[in-house]
């Protein structure tokens, strides 16, 4: 017996090998997710642009979106927070004018 060109006995055969395939493939799906989120809602990157990024997310697995996170996502977060701070400016952090 056939189903969607797979016989039976071909799914007995996969069957032992399910318990690492099926976390392998939501971690593969988590990864993939939060990288596409983090590029459509970031505008910078340190190297290359969304398309190139989306690209490589999709089309390259697990690597794709860890090489996302290593090399391709800015750091505007953390610029932001340092320019922010938690001094007032014409401060000197004490809260006494200058």
């Amino acid at each position: 017996m056939r189903t969607l060109g797979f016989s039976v006995g071909s799914w007995a055969t996969l069957k032992p090998y399910l318990p690492f395939i099926v976390p392998l493939a939501l971690i593969e799906l988590g990864l993939m997710i939060a990288a596409l989120i983090h590029i459509f809602t970031h505008k910078t990157y340190k190297i290359g642009n969304r398309w190139i990024w989306v690209i490589v997310s999709i089309l390259f697995n697990i690597i794709g979106p860890v090489l996302y996170f290593i090399l391709g996502r800015s750091d505007e977060e953390k610029d932001d927070e340092d320019e922010s701070g938690d001094q007032c400016a014409g401060t000197n952090g004490s809260g006494d004018a200058l």
